[in-house]
């Protein structure tokens, strides 16, 4: 693998903010949610059909509706935390609000007996791809390296003199050289940088983060049904995304010397990222045979707009050698965030899928069940940034330089999902499992997610109401910072989170 470039710091000037390939993963890593039915289900629907949540999966299922519906889908997510940063494990839990499908569908029905047309719909709706609210915490001993390392790359990289050193890093590097947490040093006749931090007697490290916000969907959709028999369908799709960051990183010495110029530091910051863009998903479904369901569906790539803001601060103890020092990019930028607007090309994703459906009938009351299989390719690797100027050559090289990363980082990989549902008169129970694989293409870094899933429905009279609880085991890594000249150190993530939705849905 390539050295990774996340510290590249040709942009680094006053009112900058570097994105990495991490912030792409964002908008393509996460589990399928859809209504209580579907997440019951383990999250399939290209060939089912038959639900909102077919906006947002195969378009095409929309087709299968002949009559008007409104759906609402309240939720709750339980994460549960579990990491392993150098030995040491650390457990954190955090609760909140998420919803799936909200929206309306509006079926008809022909009556031209000329036309091959069976039935249309159209529908609006909203999701919530994608929940960003969670509380990452873990810290360890480390006499490896320091969170320090990045501004001693960052500053040698670039040949930066003191006066470069002091005010064009204001995120970063010119804060722990304010406060004298990096210094220089004399090399032969060239002035250096070296870190107050004592790597070889070791320090202990800390790291917190608070997230929250979201990966929104809009999907206006429509479908058609010919002679119920095949079904295709599209969905223009409207992604609107909000993500905040509240992170702390400290480090502390792990010896009682007091005399070693190095006591402790923190490093806090604030990242707002507002991304809102445009893309398709398209769609079809074919019954070779009344009890047999095929589908296969094409998410293109969105082209997304963001806006994002930083805030940073740092305090430093360097003991006798210049005692308690604090500054902050305010302080060095007239109290204003540093910005930047850019673009985002997310990963496409096809789908391919199966169902069998039990006792298949038009009236939907006499079928008794189903099962249905998903496949999913998702191409991850396929992320690209861009700059909104195309005329400022740095910015364009920079973004070359990072979707380059973003192909050598990530690779394309499938995900799985299984469910079924036995139909009694007007009850209905489910069950489902998912498996989704690493978009990491270093086989080191074990990353998956594992969905056990069921739920129970009620319908009749021309209501009905689903309520649904999955369990996500996953497996994945966190990098505290990365450094280009040595190996990275990382967290090992286990645990998951759980999603409890209800779905209620009147027939209009």
């Amino acid at each position: 693998m390539k050295k990774n470039l996340f510290f590249i710091s040709i942009l680094l000037c006053l009112n900058t903010l570097a994105q990495t390939p991490d912030d792409a993963l964002r908008t393509a890593w996460f589990t399928q949610n859809g209504t209580a039915r579907i997440i019951a289900a383990g999250g399939v629907n290209a060939s089912l059909g038959g639900d909102i949540s077919s906006a947002n999966i195969n378009p095409a299922g929309l087709g299968f509706y002949k009559t008007k519906e409104f759906v609402l889908s309240p939720g709750f997510a339980f994460n549960n935390n579990k990491l392993n940063f150098r030995g040491t494990d650390t457990a954190t839990k955090k609760s909140n609000f998420m919803y799936g499908p909200v929206g309306f569908i509006f079926g008809s029905g022909t009556t031209n007996k000329y036309s091959k047309w069976t039935s249309s719909a159209f529908s609006i709706s909203v999701n919530q791809l994608a929940n960003y609210n969670n509380h990452i915490q873990y810290s360890g001993y480390n006499n490896y390296s320091s969170f320090t390392e990045q501004y001693l790359e960052e500053l040698v990289r670039d040949r930066a003199d003191t006066n470069a050193a002091l005010n064009n890093y204001i995120f970063g590097s010119s804060l722990a050289f304010r406060t004298f947490l990096i210094d220089t040093v004399l090399i032969g006749s060239q002035i250096g940088y070296k870190s107050l931090v004592p790597i070889s007697s070791g320090v202990n490290q800390s790291y917190d983060a608070n997230t929250k916000g979201g990966y929104h969907e809009i999907a206006i959709g429509l479908a058609g049904n010919i002679e119920d028999k095949l079904y295709v369908g599209g969905s223009l799709t409207i992604p609107i995304t909000y993500y905040a960051k509240d992170f702390y990183f400290s480090e502390k010495d792990a010896t009682a010397n007091t005399n070693n110029n190095f006591a402790n530091f923190t490093y806090h910051e604030t990242t707002t990222s507002n991304g809102i863009g445009i893309g398709m998903k398209l769609g079809m479904i074919y019954k070779p045979q009344e009890n047999l369901r095929l589908g296969f569906a094409f998410h293109t790539p969105q082209f997304m707009n963001y806006k994002d803001q930083i805030r940073s601060w740092l305090d430093a103890n360097t003991e006798k050698y210049a005692g308690q020092r604090s500054e902050s990019s305010d302080h060095l930028n007239s109290g204003n965030p540093g910005d930047r607007s850019y673009n985002l090309l997310t990963p496409w994703r096809a789908i391919a899928s199966a169902s069998f459906v039990f006792k298949e009938d038009e009236d939907i009351k006499n079928q008794q069940g189903f099962i249905s299989a998903d496949i999913e390719y998702v191409n991850y690797r396929g992320a690209r940034f861009s700059a909104r100027d195309n005329t400022q050559s740095s910015l364009v090289d920079y973004y070359n330089l990072v979707n380059n990363e973003i192909k050598d980082y990530y690779k394309g990989n499938v995900n799985v999902r299984l469910g079924g549902e036995l139909k009694f008169s007007v009850w209905m129970f489910r069950l489902g499992t998912a498996y989704y694989g690493s978009p990491y293409a270093d086989a080191s870094l074990k990353a998956n997610r594992f969905i056990a899933s069921g739920g129970v429905g009620y319908r009749d009279h021309g209501m009905f109401i689903d309520l649904a609880y999955s369990q996500v085991f996953a497996n994945d890594v966190n990098f505290p910072y990365r450094l280009n000249d040595v190996a990275n150190t990382y967290a090992t993530q286990k645990g998951g989170y759980g999603n409890l939705v209800m779905t209620l849905g009147f027939k209009l």
